[in-house]
């Protein structure tokens, strides 16, 4: 029985009081109905029986209550209420006594010593039944997230798509309650690639399969449909139809043309994608109701074009909602920064996990799935951007070897009208990033090359330089003067600090597997003999 007492059950029929109350008569009661009494929360019967310090002849209660009129219709006369702890945990009923004879105080004794034992008795019992109760919902729960757990995980994808130029990399973290995150990929005709991203309301066994038939019938739908707008307006109305009540589906699903970079997406209630490109972040905005919500509904399509070194970035609702200790919230807004000065690729994921660490502390409880999912583009630009290669070389990692490389990128600019100063500054930077690509990238080891391309561009020179290290780079500290002249810091950590402000943009990428340096010079400028 629980604190709230809801309702008493009278004693069965034909069970008598067990032994004589006084030396003449057995005490033991008349037959009671044993039908049901229900004795609502607020009626004062309730306080009344708590409180009364013993048995309670019902003759002598004079305020109204419907469970008192109940109990005499079922023919009690006395209630011996059983208190555990100040709380009120049962009744013992009794009707008349056989001799029809009032209860004597001797009797009234007994049986209040009879309460006082058996109500501790009878809380035990209650406990221990109320601790099955609880250990056969406890199981129920978890063996409704390993149903849910193991569907979820099925559906995800095996492996990942490698289509030729591009870098696809997904990360799935499920919370302790599994909840209806998923993403998916569909290869589709004439080299382009469906990318699908999603989030069912609620957790467990029914939003993992919400998902999965929302998952079936996208991918059913995209083989007849071939504009993301209509495909969400299609599946909208197909999961409308049978989905539990409060619970819908938010849903990104986009197709990328793996030749040109471009991203064609409609969205479904989901997070707005970001894109990573050399000066910053953006986000690209589409708007539309979630699956499930409402029959008919239109879907708003965006584009974005991903140009070579650029990521985009899809991700579910539990990064920025994600709270640090202070109830702080990590935000929107810090997520496209670090989007934005991150690094590309596979490592803007670890990059992304690694902020939110520092931000919520060892301590997080992880509230909801965390989802993440980077398309990168890489390779050199298609003809039709302007941009032309003026050369292609590699340098071996020795020490000295950044002198080969200037010495080849000048010659490969040689008929490209640049300004003496802006030459040499030029030449420093791509001295200095060849250096850091030897060193810290290729660790001077011979037998890795250093990568060199140079392109010519309408307006300005790009020269790229690619190692073979691994791991994110720091592209967004820089030094403390001070603190380093002063002897506070190390010597080191100059290098890009000294690109940056050597030629007008310095653009950094990262993966697993290369660490790549591009370094744009304007071909005409301001300050082309001033160094700055």
């Amino acid at each position: 029985m629980t604190r709230r007492l809801e309702r008493w059950r009278a004693a069965r029929a034909r069970r008598q009081t067990t032994a004589a109350l006084d030396d003449e008569q057995p005490a033991v009661s008349a037959e009671l109905d044993a039908s049901p009494v229900d004795i609502a929360a607020d009626d004062p019967a309730l306080a009344h029986f708590q409180y009364a310090g013993g048995p309670v002849d019902l003759d002598t209660v004079s305020f109204d209550s419907a469970a008192v009129r109940d109990l005499r219709a079922a023919g009690v006369k006395l209630v011996v209420p059983l208190v555990a702890q100040g709380e009120l945990i049962g009744l013992i009923n009794l009707g008349p006594r056989l001799s029809e004879q009032e209860y004597t105080s001797d009797d009234r004794k007994l049986l209040e010593n009879l309460a006082g034992q058996a109500a501790p008795a009878l809380r035990i019992a209650q406990l221990v039944r109320e601790q099955e109760a609880e250990a056969t919902e406890r199981e129920r729960i978890a063996q409704e997230l390993r149903v849910a757990t193991l569907i979820q995980q099925n559906f995800l994808p095996r492996t990942l798509p490698d289509p030729a130029g591009w870098d696809v990399a997904a990360f799935y973290r499920p919370a302790r309650e599994v909840g209806g995150d998923f993403y998916d990929f569909i290869e589709l005709p004439d080299g382009r690639l469906g990318v699908l991203t999603g989030d069912v309301t609620d957790k467990g066994v029914p939003a993992a399969l919400v998902m999965a038939a929302t998952r079936a019938i996208l991918r059913a739908t995209v083989q007849n449909v071939d504009k993301p707008g209509d495909v969400l307006a299609r599946v909208n109305d197909q999961v409308q139809l049978d989905i539990p009540a409060r619970m819908f589906v938010t849903c990104l699903y986009g197709v990328l043309d793996l030749e040109t970079g471009r991203f064609v997406f409609a969205n479904a209630g989901h997070n707005l994608p970001c894109v990573g490109r050399r000066d910053g972040a953006i986000e690209v905005r589409a708007a539309g109701m979630p699956l499930g919500m409402l029959p008919g509904q239109d879907y708003q399509e965006a584009e974005v074009s991903l140009e070579p070194g650029e990521s985009l970035l899809l991700y579910s609702d539990a990064l920025p909602e994600a709270h640090n200790e202070r109830r702080e919230m990590y935000g929107f807004p810090r997520l496209l920064g670090q989007v934005g000065k991150g690094p590309r690729g596979a490592t803007l994921i670890d990059h992304l996990l690694d902020d939110l660490h520092s931000f919520t502390g060892d301590d997080w409880d992880q509230e909801d799935d965390i989802t993440l999912v980077v398309l990168h583009r890489r390779g050199a630009a298609p003809a039709n951007h302007g941009r032309t290669r003026l050369a292609e070389f590699t340098v071996r990692s020795a020490p000295g070897n950044e002198r080969l490389a200037v010495d080849r990128v000048v010659a490969a600019i040689a008929g490209i009208a640049l300004a003496p100063a802006r030459l040499e500054r030029l030449r420093t930077a791509v001295a200095e990033a060849t250096m850091n690509a030897i060193e810290h990238g290729n660790e001077n080891n011979p037998e890795l090359q250093v990568e060199v391309e140079v392109f010519a561009e309408p307006s300005a020179l790009l020269v790229r330089i690619s190692d073979h290290g691994g791991g994110p780079i720091d592209a967004t500290a820089e030094p403390d003067i001070e603190a380093k002249l002063r002897g506070e810091q190390t010597p080191r950590g100059w290098g890009l600090f000294l690109i940056r402000n050597m030629v007008d943009d310095v653009f950094v990428t990262a993966d697993d597997d290369r660490h790549t340096v591009e370094l744009v010079m304007a071909l005409e400028g301001d300050d082309d003999d001033v160094p700055r």
